[in-house]
């Protein structure tokens, strides 16, 4: 029977630049019990763990990712490492929400991790927590004392008030998590940043499941390595790592990406096969909107997905609200400004595209838009901009529609000529299809041309149906480019 243990929560903290997060980590670091020992290694790990003196929670320990930025937070999403198990949004008491507390909250909801708002600066006399909250339902966080779930602490960062609250505060959402790893399990890190430095090259990361130690083959996507020397959070050289611990280690001899997923080498052929399934659904970069990547969408609820940066408040209500109305448009971000590093991530976390109104996209964005496959577009005439969105989001709408209507498919997997006359073999894929069927004829989701079934027969057995996966013989009305591999489907 297989032993489970609990672990520690690990926590990002976000917010807007100035809002008081370096502070308040600052704060926790130097008060924690642990802190005295610190040295440099915490800046260059990017994360530490610290001691509380809390007793009736299944862990008194918390690990805090150090770098955490809405960037990195989004790089580690776009690339698979869920690293962290819960967000701490940071907001001034005195500014209330800012553009990046908007984008903290999109990378959140995007990662879906349970949240706590920590209100900060209650010190000032300016501060206003109230208007905080209520400035907060505006986007659909709804905080505890105003009808919601979301904890909120408040904190001044500077005098520490309130910050032992936050600690217990995170405890109890990592209890109601109820974090744990298997003693049997497989071991399971992400890489949160990999530098070159004197020693060779240096990955920090943070363990998630199992158990990791020195002399473990390990692989990071294409790059593998035997680790050779690891380093706790406070620099001091140790043989083993469990979860949720931030470490050092030496061994890879090229630095890997960072957000990606280090597993035992035995069991790179299985993440490599995930990986290229997965590699199958990425969008490519087009000069126009690619339809059929669009039409296709990673969401379950088939919606055009879109990330919007406006030159102006005013060009982006004047947006919003043109966009409001259609069912099939989602907006996971809208903001002021031109389209940054931040957005990239966030696109390829949530399946969208970019569009930019009166905007600049830099060159640095661009490349990284290319090397996450994730498409963009720019406007400077409005109405070009509702004119396309409102078309997709039109196609999708008919898409979507056909498939609730779809009664049966199949997949032509061969074609062959006898007396004359020409048959194509299938394979039923999803539901059923009849004699007499009209159909439509597909290939890569394009609608080739519609054509009726007048033959249907199994083993040469003439039958008046065939359901989902069985294989049969097709004739059809008249004759049309089918290729293997097209799709045949019957709509009501």
């Amino acid at each position: 029977m297989s032993t489970t243990i609990s672990r520690p929560p690990i926590v990002a903290v976000l917010g807007h630049v100035d809002h008081g997060k370096t502070t308040l980590l600052d704060f926790i670091r130097k008060t924690s019990l642990t802190a005295k020992e610190y040295g440099g290694i915490t800046q260059k790990i990017g994360a530490y763990e610290i001691t509380t003196n809390f007793k009736d929670y299944n862990t008194n320990k918390i690990t805090f990712i150090d770098t955490p930025g809405h960037e990195a937070f989004s790089l580690l999403r776009a690339r698979g490492a869920n690293v962290s198990d819960i967000a701490i949004l940071i907001i001034d008491a005195k500014d209330s929400v800012m553009p990046q507390t908007v984008e903290s909250i999109s990378h959140i909801k995007s990662a879906k991790t349970p949240l706590i708002v920590v209100i900060n600066k209650i010190d000032l006399p300016e501060a206003n927590p109230e208007k905080v909250k209520n400035d907060l339902l505006k986007y659909e966080i709804i905080v505890e004392g105003k009808g919601g779930g979301i904890p909120v602490v408040l904190v001044s960062a500077k005098t520490g008030k309130g910050v032992r609250e936050l600690l217990e505060a995170i405890l109890l959402v990592a209890t109601d998590l109820n974090l744990q790893y298997s003693v049997e399990s497989s071991p399971r890190a992400y890489i949160i940043e990999a530098k070159k430095d004197k020693r060779g090259t240096t990955v920090s990361a943070i363990i998630k499941d199992g158990r990791l130690k020195i002399g473990d083959f390990i692989r990071a996507e294409d790059k593998k390595a035997k680790i050779r020397a690891m380093f706790n959070d406070h620099g001091t050289a140790i043989s083993e790592v469990t979860p949720s611990m931030p470490f050092e280690f030496l061994g890879f001899s090229d630095l890997p990406e960072v957000g990606s997923v280090i597993t035992p080498e035995s069991e790179f052929a299985k993440q490599a096969k995930k990986s290229n399934k997965n590699d199958d659904q990425k969008n490519i970069i087009p000069q126009k909107i690619d339809l059929d990547a669009l039409l296709n969408p990673k969401k379950k609820d088939k919606k055009l997905s879109l990330i919007i940066r406006a030159d102006s408040q005013g060009s982006l209500d004047a947006i919003s609200q043109s966009l409001e109305s259609d069912i099939n448009i989602e907006v996971v971000l809208k903001a002021v400004g031109d389209i940054n590093k931040s957005d990239i991530f966030l696109a390829k976390s949530t399946g969208s595209i970019i569009i930019g109104f009166s905007t600049t996209v830099s060159d640095e964005a661009n490349q990284l838009a290319k090397q996450e496959k994730v498409i963009i577009k720019t406007y400077n005439i409005i109405y070009d901009l509702l004119d396309e969105l409102g078309e997709v989001a039109d196609l999708i709408k008919e898409k979507q529609q056909k498939e609730k209507n779809l009664k049966g498919s199949a997949k032509i997997l061969a074609s062959f000529i006898i007396k004359g006359e020409k048959i194509y073999g299938v394979k039923i894929i999803k539901g059923k299809i009849n004699l007499g069927d009209e159909l439509e004829i597909h290939r890569a989701e394009q609608l080739l041309g519609k054509t009726k079934l007048v033959s249907l027969k199994v083993r040469a057995k003439s039958l008046s149906e065939v359901k989902k996966e069985q294989e049969a013989g097709m004739i059809f009305s008249h004759p049309l480019d089918i290729h293997i591999g097209d799709v045949v489907k019957s709509i009501l």
